[in-house]
């Protein structure tokens, strides 16, 4: 019995050998196929936010989505106001009311919040659509330039590095296309 353990143990360790060898020469070839793949490839980097901050177009639409959210800002803030104004009447009261203006104040209170929510959810949406439409035609813009230097200089692939969006973990400087692409932006080059 004992060697009947032994030769079941021999055989899964030289499985267990054997895999990890069959794996190593796995991860080799792919490490050889991507190394291969990267000498045939250029990769380059922008940083979207530095690029949407300095290009006037996009300061532009900034300010025109700004005066869209203003008013409804105002109006959210106005409702709130009123909410907890309610909120604290209602508190100040409450000793004094009965069951039945308790439960009324009190709905009144929820029909107020739905309200707000209703109202703060639909301009949202609105908000969206709004910050698609004029956000849409800056976003093209910078793309078309991004892909013109990128065709013009043979970069297979750019991708993206700033603040809230960090796809690049590390890049070479060299690689880093957003001058170039503020330079064909706002002057044409």
């Amino acid at each position: 019995m004992c060697k009947s353990l032994v030769r079941l143990f021999n055989i899964h360790f030289n499985e267990v050998i054997v895999k990890n060898i069959v794996l190593s020469c796995l991860m080799l070839v792919l490490v050889g196929a991507v190394a291969l793949g990267q000498v045939q490839q250029k990769i380059g980097y922008v940083n979207s936010a530095k690029i949407l901050d300095q290009l006037p177009e996009a300061r532009d639409a900034a300010k025109k989505l700004e005066s869209y959210a203003k008013p409804i800002q105002d109006s959210l803030q106005q409702m709130q106001k009123d909410l907890q104004q309610r909120y604290d009447d209602y508190q100040k009261r409450e000793a004094l009311l009965n069951d039945a203006s308790k439960r009324a104040a009190q709905q009144e209170i929820q029909d107020l919040q739905a309200k707000a929510r209703d109202y703060a959810q639909t301009k949202d949406q609105e908000l969206a659509q709004q910050r698609e439409k004029i956000f849409t035609p800056v976003k093209q813009k910078v793309l078309t330039a991004i892909e013109k230097i990128a065709k013009t200089e043979k970069y297979s692939f750019v991708l993206d590095q700033n603040d809230q969006v960090n796809i690049v973990l590390y890049a070479d400087p060299k690689n880093d296309l957003t001058n170039r692409v503020l330079d064909n932006l706002i002057r044409g080059k």
